[in-house]
């Protein structure tokens, strides 16, 4: 249930639908439970406004987590354009027919990597998941062969630029993965659910008012859905553009 859910909240146009009808519905029970005159009572003034604050400050908060977590994605692309550039240089350093080896694993590894950046469907990225891997086990024994037939400080430097690739590609997986919680989904469209419902339960008779409710479950819905598109990588419309990746690419190969 939790992955099913984990998948689903990667859809931020379902997730907004979704807030929008828990958000009206809870606007909906404050119309149904309403008083007359709650309204004009000092606390439930003080309540309402201090749920909407809390319910504010918390998407600030999330906002801020997802942005961070996005900038630190497009860090580890360029880290890992910057780590294959560096190493696709120190092939020099292997002997002739191993950086020849070396140099062709890395194009396609390049390109593998450029397809992770680029590719939407679920079973392609599988499929590149697994070139990946498989390439990665093809590099390092490429550099590690030669190392250990003749080990020497030059040597050395290309085994270590060949960890820093591998690693640059843990990172960026690690950080696809780090996404904000099903749990903090929850709680959050739980509060504002809440602060709906205590609008709904203020507000005065007529249509027009309950118009005019309808603007906060929209407003907070699009914010959830902003929030839960930055926080999907590789699923949503504000993506992840591997530009150094491509960049190197041309470079290496005009």
């Amino acid at each position: 249930m939790s992955e099913l859910l984990t998948d689903n909240l990667r859809l931020p146009l379902l997730l907004c639908l979704f807030s929008f009808l828990v958000l009206w519905f809870s606007v909906w029970i404050g119309i149904k439970s309403r008083s007359e005159r709650a309204h004009e009572h000092d606390a439930f003034s003080i309540v309402l406004g201090a749920t909407l604050t809390l319910l504010g400050l918390i998407i600030g908060f999330t906002f801020s987590m997802a942005v961070s977590r996005y900038d630190q994605r497009k860090n580890y692309e360029e880290e890992e354009a910057n780590a294959i550039g560096t190493e696709y240089v120190r092939a020099d350093l292997l002997p002739t027919a191993s950086a020849d080896k070396v140099r062709a694993l890395l194009s396609k590894y390049l390109h593998e990597r450029i397809l992770f950046y680029t590719t939407r469907d679920a079973r392609e990225l599988a499929q590149v998941n697994n070139a990946t891997s498989r390439l990665q086990a093809e590099l390092w024994s490429a550099v590690h062969v030669p190392a250990s037939a003749q080990p020497s400080p030059l040597v050395a430097l290309a085994v270590s630029g060949m960890n820093d690739v591998l690693n640059s590609q843990g990172y960026t997986q690690a950080a696809w993965r780090n996404r904000i919680p099903v749990e903090g989904w929850a709680l959050m469209v739980l509060i504002a659910g809440f602060a709906n419902a205590l609008l709904g339960y203020g507000a005065g008779k007529g249509q027009a008012n309950r118009r005019l409710l309808l603007v906060l479950p929209v407003i907070i819905s699009i914010a959830f859905f902003m929030i839960a598109d930055i926080d999907a990588p590789g699923r949503g419309l504000i993506r992840i553009s591997p530009e150094n990746l491509i960049s190197l690419s041309y470079s290496l190969h005009p």
